[in-house]
């Protein structure tokens, strides 16, 4: 396993619960995802290979740790968390690849432009799309599509299958894989872009 994953103290695990507990609809889950979440999440994503990432919605920063212990070295990380007391958390990982912004998912250009970084290759979201407005679940998912690299990947990983009635009718009809080994057990979701539009960013 990499050497990032799994590495979430009893003080994120409390801050997670805490922030389930007063904003469920921000935070997807009562738990951090498991080990067995987090190696499927990595494979779908192609996080070996890819050397410019997204992620929204990290939490207390458990799939943040699994996906740098995973990417390149020379990679790129963005990770975008509208909570700002999870956004502290995972603003204490110690990794020059990685970039975290308090921000809303839905302004991911807005944002990618901020710090210049290139198109990703995969976007990795965790944000409860059952819990949020439909409105705002289209924004994020067409934020999503405008700035993924050609052949880019979406993966979502979530415990309903909101997001693949707001996405399938974007990117076409996604791959699905079930995790059960999770707190709740997962649905796992991958979209490819096929397209041949080039950013003008840079890696950073």
């Amino acid at each position: 396993m990499p050497r990032y994953a799994n590495s979430i103290g009893p003080d994120g695990r409390r801050a997670f619960f805490r922030q389930f507990l007063r904003r469920p609809r921000e935070v997807g889950s009562i738990i951090p995802s498991s080990r067995f979440l987090e190696r499927r999440i990595l494979n779908l994503g192609k996080v070996e290979s890819s050397r410019t990432i997204v992620e929204l919605g990290p939490g207390t920063g458990g799939t943040t740790r699994a996906i740098l212990g995973e990417m390149p070295k020379d990679g790129c990380l963005l990770s975008i968390e509208l909570n700002p007391e999870l956004h502290a958390l995972v603003d204490t990982i110690s990794d020059d690849r990685l970039i975290a912004h308090c921000g809303n998912a839905a302004d991911l250009e807005r944002t990618l432009d901020e710090y210049a970084i290139d198109p990703p290759d995969v976007v990795i979201s965790g944000i409860p799309f059952s819990t949020m407005r439909e409105e705002t679940g289209l924004q994020v998912l067409e934020a999503v599509m405008a700035v993924l690299a050609p052949e880019g990947r979406f993966v979502a990983y979530q415990a309903r299958s909101r997001v693949a009635e707001l996405c399938d009718p974007l990117m076409g009809s996604g791959e699905r894989e079930v995790e059960l080994l999770n707190i709740p057990p997962m649905r796992v979701y991958r979209w490819e872009k096929n397209g041949m539009s080039q950013g003008n960013g840079h890696s950073c």
